[in-house]
């Protein structure tokens, strides 16, 4: 018997293939779950001013950059070599859309990171830091909902995720009309860093729209669903 006779067959390309793309969603999976850690930390600093987190949720973000540039380049390799077709080539430019969607939630939850040093303007006004509070709860919530879907690709999440949040559009115009009353000589710098935080908190939330809308796009295959990306 030769030695060629005894090795194990060799797997075939297909099927390495459908293994290269499900080890692709779980580290989709593992980027999700960064974000999730880094969007609690975003909002334990926006409850107490917790600075000591502001270090750990910077060198996550570096974390987070680099798995996204990782899985950037891999999806391109596989489209490279692979030329998927049909829901291969979904989930593969999915991917990429996806990773890149994060990564911007993560830049966005960084903005509010970074006030740590400006609490006390958060703060200042208990009613505008209430709102503060409530938008993250509801950002948080959102994403949570988002990486739900894409952990089970459940259609149902994805779909329910496409729809503006009603709570985060009446936060924000409560937000609005309470900072207009403000007055004080404090007045401009607490509007200025409130409003930071809401803008990035109100994003964050738009970008959980673009995840479902991706999801629904490839569990469906309807360029349809395509719209909620056009910003």
């Amino acid at each position: 018997m030769s030695p060629d006779d005894s090795a194990e067959p060799e797997r075939p390309l297909r099927a390495l293939f459908g293994e290269e793309l499900g080890q692709l969603h779980l580290q989709v999976e593992l980027m999700c779950v960064l974000v999730d850690e880094n969007l609690e930390r975003m909002r334990t600093i926006l409850v107490d001013g917790d600075v000591g987190l502001v270090s750990v949720a910077l060198r996550a973000d570096d974390e987070i950059d680099a798995m996204n540039l990782s899985l950037t380049e891999r999806c391109y390799v596989l489209l490279a070599r692979e030329s998927p077709v049909a829901s291969d080539l979904r989930l593969v430019v999915s991917v990429l859309r996806a990773t890149s969607e994060l990564e911007r939630i993560g830049d966005l939850a960084l903005r509010v990171v970074k006030l740590a040093p400006d609490h006390h303007l958060l703060t200042a006004d208990r009613r505008c830091h209430d709102i503060l509070v409530s938008m993250a709860d509801d950002a948080l919530d959102r994403y949570r909902m988002a990486l739900r879907a894409w952990a089970m690709l459940d259609l149902g999440l994805a779909t329910q995720l496409t729809s503006p949040s009603t709570a985060m559009d009446l936060a924000t115009e409560r937000l609005t009309e309470h900072l207009i009353t403000l007055h004080g000589t404090d007045a401009v710098p607490i509007a200025l860093s409130v409003s930071a935080a809401a803008r990035a908190l109100d994003r964050i939330a738009d970008h959980t729209v673009i995840l479902g809308a991706r999801l629904r796009y490839l569990l469906t295959g309807e360029p349809g669903h395509l719209a909620a990306e056009v910003r």
